[in-house]
């Protein structure tokens, strides 16, 4: 029992957001089939964050339709105001809004990343 508790504990914690890393506002998607800023290519859920560091997770949840995927961060952007991420295309087909182009979003680091 006491092993359980302490594999929940653990999982719990590695799902958390990081105090004071949350954003809320439009999200877009991507495709693009050349070197990102980290050096990287963009990957079935990878994403552009404007100061997130390379390498760290991020979930993003549409706030219109409630799903939510974890983003690995390998790029740089988005450089259009009043949009918080860019996400890949895999990424917006799993959120629900690839048809749409953008969508409202909310995204918070996953902490430990």
């Amino acid at each position: 029992m006491k092993q359980w508790i302490i594999g929940a504990a653990i999982f719990a914690g590695s799902t958390a957001t990081a105090a004071g890393q949350s954003w809320v506002g439009k999200a877009s998607y991507y495709g693009y089939h050349g070197r990102t800023a980290s050096g990287g290519h963009v990957g079935a859920l990878t994403a552009a964050h404007r100061s997130l560091p390379f390498g760290s997770r991020a979930r993003v949840t549409n706030l219109g339709n409630g799903r939510s995927v974890v983003v690995t961060i390998n790029d740089r952007g988005p450089f259009v105001h009043g949009r918080v991420i860019d996400v890949s295309t895999h990424a917006a087909e799993s959120l629900g809004f690839r048809s749409a182009g953008v969508a409202r979003v909310k995204v918070e680091r996953v902490a430990g990343e």
